[in-house]
This record gives structure tokens, C-alpha cells and sequence, in this order.
């Protein structure tokens, strides 16, 4: 009887946020409706639980338990807390787009520094735009399905909506910085990048806390799509308070001959989530697909992907690496699909786990889908703890015990974070690392 009294208060919990908060929400009409579906179709499943293979590691209903409520639009106040905590981001020379507690910033972005080629609205202004007929397309889901998607969808506040034209090279960095200055309380974001045939660009997305901060919710999808002969380097960095929920969705579409580089690394947050579904649309694609999570104390954090080949002649690769220490728990999904048809695909996923404590934990669950006969796939999954051997031989040089470890952790992840391109860029990464390191003590 608990059992299903705590069900039934977490599904029916948002309901009453729904509607406290419609009248806030961007669009009518149109966009109205699709909120109210995508809210209904929430409603329907609740919050995922383990009987769901897809979420059997990561049990929201047990460790979400609730929906917050919605957080306020950012004041005079929040905005001063947020710009502090921008202080501490080391992405230099980028045009960045801030959102504070899901609603975008201008006074904290520099959307002067854009360069020709590139236009950027809020999700805000565009919902409210009467006369986009197409409006409500931005709360479809695409590729994408499940409560938490559809969550989001009903109650994203704001987000950018980026567009890159044909064959535009940016030599700056696009960095949206998602910062979340209210406790106890949920922010909603959905952004879109369009990135045109035979573009470049580099988007970094990075999510972090102000002042003090905690117990916070976030829900925030974006939507990725790369025109034929695209290139896109995607940096991601997790760097939410220690008790914050992250649950983000990422959906990329990959043109043909287009290249996607996408990386993401979670350090911080008590519970996240990154799920992502990729398509190949076009023949003679590459995409890389890397992450690394660095987990302690009672962090849980879970990446998803689902690699879909519908089209012949792609190729992708996925490493991933967790360092895992006290009683976090790091969780790792890769499900690769070749489709009827989708002959010579070249699809590798390889998955590591280091252990440093007795207690710590490490799911890690490779899939192979395969309907094609003339393909080269593989994968593979790890789970181990510090070679002993080269913790002696680096001690026996006069290295501090912790000095090795975090010596051999660097050349574990490293082979994941070597996918970066950008030297600014990996550096971050493994500064961040660093840090993570430098505060176990």
C-alpha cells in the first residue's frame, strides 16, 4: 500500500504545477495545445521507474521522487548571483547565450559579438510569434520519446533557437551557459542549432550553480541539426550544485558527409541524466560520440545514447570512461541500431569504469541492433579498480599515493577527451578533471 501511495503522490504532483504555471508559459493556440498533449502524455507514464529497461539503473520515481515547481523569471537579484557565477567559466572568446533559471539573459550575453552568417531568437519570441505557423514544430520531439521529453515539451520556458547558414565557418565558440540560481525549484529549456550545408561551428554547453543554490531541477533538451558536409564539435560540462537534478535530452540529425564530434563531461549535480538519440540522414557520415563521468560522495549519474544507422556508409565511435569513488554510482547505456540497408556501416563503442572505493558502483550496458549483413561492428565494457602494480612503480619515484592515482585517473579518461579538437577546449576538460581530483584531498 506505500508502494503505490508514494506512485500516485509522484505522478500527480506536476499537475498542479501545470497549472499554476500555464498562464506563464509562452504560446497560445497552437503551441497551447501542444503543451497540454506532450503534458497529458507525461501524465500518462509518470516519472520513469525500473521497470523500464531503458531507466532499469536509474529509477527517477525513487531518486527524483517529485516535480518541483517552476522557478521564477530571474529578478535584479538572481541576475547579479548568475553574472558572479559566470566569473568562474573559462571559455574565452566565445559568444555566449546565457539562460537563468530557463529564461535567457541579454543583459548576460553577448549577443553582439555573433559573427555574419549566424542568427539567434529565443524559444520565448518565436512560441509567441503568431505569425510562424510552424511554431508548435519546436515542441515535437522527434526521434525522441518518453515522459521526461514530453515533460519538458509541455513546460520549456525559453532556450535559443540557432540558425548557421550555408557554408559559414565560425571561428568563435557558440556557448550556451545554463545557470540556475533558486533553490528547490525547476527551470525548463529547449534549444535548436540548424547548422547549414558545409558549415562549421563549435557549440559549448555548459551548466552551473549561483551562490548557494541547491536542490534544484533541470529539464533541458536540444535539438541538433547538421546539413550535408556539416562539421560540429559539441562540448558539454556538467557542473550543477552537489545536490541538483540534471536531465537533459539531446537530439541530433546528421546530414550526409557532415562529421559530429560531441563529448560530454559530468562533474558536478547529486543526480543527472544525458540521454542521447542520433540519426544518420545521409551516407558517408562520422560521428564520435565520447564521455566521461567523474562521480563521488552519493552522485549518480547516468549517459544514454542510441546510435541509429538508417543509411549505409556511416561510421561511429564511443568511448567512455567513469571514475567512480565513495558510493556514487556511474551508469553507462550505448545502444547502436543498423538499419535494413544500411550496408558497410562501421559502428565501434567501448565503455570503461574504474572503481575506487569498495562501495562505489558502475553499470555499463553496450547494445548492438543489427539488421544489415555487410557491416564491421563491435563493442565492449570494462569494470576494474587502479592497477596496483603501477601505483608501486609510480610510488617507488617518490610520487604521493594520491599523486599517482590521480596520475593514472588522468590516462584513464584521457583517451576520451582526446575526441576534443579544440586545444582551448580539451584543455578545459582536463583542467576540469584536474580540479575533481585536486578535491578528493
Amino acid at each position: 500500500m506505500n508502494l503505490v501511495l508514494a506512485k500516485t503522490d509522484t505522478v500527480r504532483a506536476p499537475s498542479d504545477v501545470f497549472a499554476a504555471v500555464r498562464d506563464r508559459l509562452p504560446g497560445t493556440d497552437k503551441v497551447a495545445d501542444a503543451r497540454q498533449r506532450a503534458f497529458e502524455a507525461y501524465a500518462r507514464a509518470g516519472l520513469p521507474h525500473r521497470r523500464l529497461e531503458d531507466w532499469k539503473y536509474t529509477d527517477l520515481r525513487a531518486l527524483m521522487r517529485e516535480v518541483l515547481p517552476l522557478a521564477p523569471a530571474p529578478d535584479t537579484a538572481a541576475l547579479k548571483r548568475a553574472e558572479k557565477a559566470l566569473a568562474s567559466l573559462k571559455v574565452v572568446d566565445a559568444c555566449r547565450l546565457v539562460l537563468v533559471d530557463g529564461v535567457l539573459a541579454p543583459s548576460l550575453s553577448n549577443l553582439g559579438a555573433l559573427e555574419s552568417g549566424v542568427a539567434v531568437q529565443t524559444l520565448r519570441e518565436v512560441l509567441e510569434d503568431s505569425s510562424n505557423a510552424v511554431r508548435a514544430d519546436l515542441l515535437d520531439n522527434g526521434a525522441a520519446s518518453g515522459p521526461m521529453i514530453a515533460l519538458n515539451a509541455a513546460m520549456a520556458t525559453d532556450g535559443a533557437v540557432i540558425a548557421v547558414a550555408d557554408g559559414t565557418v565560425l571561428a568563435r565558440p557558440l556557448h550556451v551557459v545554463h545557470v540556475a540560481t533558486r533553490s528547490s525549484a525547476a527551470a525548463y529549456t529547449r534549444s535548436f542549432l540548424k547548422l547549414g550545408n558545409a558549415a562549421q561551428a563549435t557549440l559549448v554547453e555548459s551548466f552551473v550553480a549561483a551562490g548557494d543554490a541547491k536542490s534544484y531541477q533541470v529539464n533541458d533538451a536540444v535539438t541538433l541539426w547538421l546539413g550535408d558536409q556539416a562539421h560540429l564539435q559539441h562540448v558539454r560540462l556538467v557542473a550543477d550544485s552537489a545536490d541538483a537534478t540534471n536531465i537533459t535530452t539531446a537530439i541530433f540529425t546528421v546530414g550526409a558527409k557532415a562529421r559530429l564530434t560531441t563529448f560530454n563531461m559530468t562533474s558536478g549535480g547529486g543526480l543527472s541524466r544525458y540521454q542521447g538519440y542520433l540519426t544518420f540522414a545521409g551516407e558517408g557520415s562520422e560521428v564520435t560520440a565520447n564521455g566521461v563521468n567523474l562521480l563521488n560522495g552519493r552522485q549518480h549519474a547516468d549517459t544514454t545514447l542510441f546510435l541509429d544507422h538508417a543509411v549505409p556508409n556511416c561510421t561511429s565511435r564511443e568511448i567512455f570512461r567513469a571514475v567512480v569513488d565513495d558510493r556514487a554510482h556511474s551508469v553507462f547505456q550505448g545502444r547502436i541500431i543498423v538499419q535494413p540497408g544500411a550496408q558497410k556501416t562501421d559502428a565501434k563503442m567501448m565503455t570503461r569504469a574504474l572503481l575506487l572505493s569498495d562501495e562505489a558502483e558502475a553499470d555499463n550496458k553496450p547494445e548492438l541492433e543489427i539488421f544489415a549483413d555487410d557491416v564491421t561492428c563491435g563493442h565492449g565494457a570494462t569494470t576494474g579498480a587502479l592497477d596496483q602494480s603501477l601505483l608501486f612503480y609510480l610510488r617507488a619515484r617518490g610520487l604521493s599515493e594520491k599523486e599517482a592515482q590521480a596520475l593514472l585517473i588522468q590516462a584513464f579518461v584521457g583517451e576520451a577527451i582526446e575526441s576534443i579538437a579544440s586545444d582551448a577546449l580539451r584543455e578545459l576538460a582536463i583542467l576540469t578533471a584536474q580540479r575533481w581530483l585536486a578535491a578528493r584531498g
